[in-house]
């Protein structure tokens, strides 16, 4: 069976355009329509995270090869050989990502750091090709 890879990284297109949508709401809400800027500041908080990804250029990603599944994301890593695996279990949260649960023999249950996971539909057929049952559940609050 061929190998399969993702990787990404925090430095991308679409987190430069929303930082830079945002923060340009949040000034022009100051500058026309008066608000507060202590509350705009606030809110601001919220894009940190973003404009640290997008700084720090972490990468992360998942590898699906002969021996098992391995992934990282930063300072975390993790490797899961295929004998390990009893199925895993694609939910699609309320925010439409994807929060991907590596479900162990044993019942313990891995959570894959979400930014590791793979487009659901090509990540669900590479898994099938390997044998992998894989359960889909769409927009639950708990999992």
């Amino acid at each position: 069976m061929k190998p399969y890879s993702f990787e990404t990284t925090g430095r991308n297109r679409a987190t430069l355009i929303t930082l830079i949508l945002v923060w340009g709401a949040l000034i022009l809400a100051v500058t026309q329509l008066e608000a507060a800027p202590w509350l705009m500041g606030v809110l601001g908080l919220f894009t940190l995270p973003a404009l640290y990804d997008l700084i720090s250029a972490r990468r992360s990603g998942l590898r699906l090869g002969s021996d098992g599944l391995s992934f990282f994301s930063g300072r975390r890593k993790g490797t899961i050989t295929w004998d390990q695996i009893s199925h895993l279990r694609l939910d699609t949260r309320l925010d439409l990502s994807i929060r991907t649960t590596v479900v162990l023999i044993t019942g313990r249950k891995i959570r894959l750091p979400l930014e590791t996971t793979p487009p659901a539909d090509l990540f669900e057929t590479e898994l099938t090709e390997r044998g992998i049952k894989v359960e889909r559940h769409h927009f639950s609050l708990m999992g």
